[in-house]
């Protein structure tokens, strides 16, 4: 089994704009399957490196979730996630735009 070096931190934005955290992640399946499954409302999604002081990767919230299907290619391309993985990532995203 791979070591996960990358993590998703799926939270919940509540109106008043505080969130509270639904989990975290070390794949996109676990991700689309556990992580945003059920979850209703606002969604940021943050990607981080485990053990790392510096800024997240990425930040994306909803609806729109602007620019992770760009933004996440150089992880593609390094192997840290498969191209099938991606794109189950964004078919469930577009599928929360419904």
């Amino acid at each position: 089994m791979m070591f996960r070096k990358l993590y998703w931190v799926v939270e919940h934005v509540h109106q008043d704009g505080t969130s509270s955290v639904r989990g975290v992640y070390t794949s996109i399946p676990d991700l689309v399957d556990c992580g945003l499954a059920g979850v209703t409302g606002a969604v940021r999604l943050t990607l981080t490196k485990l053990d790392s002081n510096q800024p997240p990767i990425g930040l994306w919230g909803s609806p729109s979730f602007e620019g992770i299907h760009d933004e996440l290619q150089p992880y593609v391309d390094a192997d840290d996630f498969s191209d099938d993985h991606r794109h189950y990532l964004m078919s469930a995203l577009t599928a929360r735009l419904g």
